[in-house]
């Protein structure tokens, strides 16, 4: 029996020891966090208030954490390093990337600051053969989110499964690995894929408490479109459609819905009567630290009586941050920050550029390759990105990673 193998089905094994001890196979859901009105609930009765932080960049990879400014999405900066050194040594790079970016020490981190939640952004590509970080065929999705959910159990975390990029792409934008159009919502063989791919998780995790819930979809449809208005209608359709797939074979874990134009617009999802456990989920990033500049969030989640939570956030100046967080606690919206760990600060923990990554990694992203003839005339020298691009997954590590104390702080965990 192979390593792999083995961890497999020690998972399944501990994975079917906490559904029994939760009572997670009872119709209800006894075990697992339910919704009352605008609160969530725990399994013990008590309300639960989101507080944590986003793994982002982890199984999502974006530029602008690697200090990438033109090579933003995914896919751009596979193919920055596929020309730089290769399909081999990029795929080297993605694995020792994805090894090094979470670990149980990174979770145990998170819990120790006082949070209570994660949500974990993930690609639908980890459950297809598409070619994404190194992989075709048969890929360690599941692997990656069978190791955070141990680690989370064993800190008393909650986990959101995030789907951060949908097929066809959802957003229209560089964060949905796409190609500048929200063209999930015109093909129906990316929506029934779609739908199939989250069936197939929720089948998997349908006995896991420690699962909070699954966000359908990350940002749907940006305001770039002049038929935005039309496309905003098809959003709520798209929801019932996977919702209804989900429930076929799992009816404990609450959903999360988040608004069109960046989560930020909900007036088309005017309908929660087809399901019990559906929640909201908004974005901010900027503006006044007010309640009155949420005022739409709020008066949204008080007309529907559902849940409402700031699944990101961040990115402002630290007296930003620990008054919006008081704005949101005063609010009822619990909230996680975006995101944990990147280059440089503004996150918990910052991750080191290497000696030369801005001379050679960070320039060589930023130069003109629309030819051939300009990729051979900017490649640099090959051992030395090699070199580098270990040198930045070794940095990824817990313990090469600098803690942003005032960052933390800012996030009110603890109080």
């Amino acid at each position: 029996m192979t390593e792999k193998m083995k961890k497999s089905f020690l998972y399944l094994f501990v994975l079917l020891l906490a559904a029994c001890t939760a009572g997670g196979g009872q119709k209800g859901g006894a075990g697992f966090v339910t919704i009352q009105g605008t609160d969530l609930i725990r399994p013990d009765g008590q309300k639960l208030f989101i507080q944590g932080t986003n793994l982002g960049n982890w199984l999502n990879p974006e530029g602008y954490m690697f200090g990438f400014s033109r090579t933003n999405s995914a896919w751009m900066i596979d193919l920055l390093f596929k020309e730089a050194v290769g399909p081999d040594e990029t795929a080297r790079f993605w694995q020792q990337f994805k090894d090094n970016y979470v670990t149980r020490q990174d979770i145990d981190f998170i819990a120790r600051q006082g949070a209570n939640t994660i949500r974990l952004p993930f690609n639908y590509k980890l459950f297809t053969d598409e070619d994404y970080m190194g992989q075709t065929g048969p890929k360690d999705g599941y692997e990656c989110i069978d190791s955070v959910v141990s680690w989370c159990r064993a800190n008393n975390l909650y986990l959101i499964l995030d789907m951060h990029d949908c097929p066809g792409g959802q957003t229209g934008d560089n964060i949905d690995d796409g190609h500048g159009y929200p063209w999930l919502f015109e093909s129906e063989q990316s929506q029934q894929l779609f739908c199939s791919i989250w069936r197939e998780i929720a089948d998997r995790y349908k006995q896991e408490p420690v699962i909070l819930g699954y966000e359908l979809m990350n940002e749907p449809i940006a305001h770039y479109f002049e038929n935005r208005d039309s496309l905003y209608q098809l959003l709520q359709p798209l929801y019932q459609r996977c919702v209804k797939a989900i429930r076929e074979v799992d009816p404990n874990h609450i959903i999360l819905l988040g608004g069109a134009h960046w989560n930020s617009f909900f007036w088309m999802l005017n309908d929660t009567s087809y399901d019990p456990k559906l929640m909201f989920t908004c974005h901010r990033y900027g503006g006044p630290a007010t309640a009155e500049a949420i005022g739409h969030y709020i008066q949204f989640r008080d007309s529907t009586q559902r849940p409402m939570y700031m699944g990101e956030f961040g990115h402002n100046t630290m007296e930003w941050q620990h008054d919006f967080v008081q704005v949101l606690k005063q609010a009822n919206i619990g909230y996680t920050f975006w995101p944990y760990k990147k280059v440089d600060g503004s996150c918990m923990l910052g991750i080191r550029r290497p000696d030369g990554w801005d001379s050679i990694v960070v320039r060589y992203s930023e130069t003109p390759r629309g030819t051939y003839q300009e990729w051979r005339d900017a490649r640099p020298d090959q051992a030395t990105f090699r070199r580098l691009l270990h040198e930045f997954a070794e940095n990824c590590r817990f313990d090469r990673c600098e803690p942003q104390n005032d960052y933390i702080q800012s996030m009110g965990l603890s109080d």
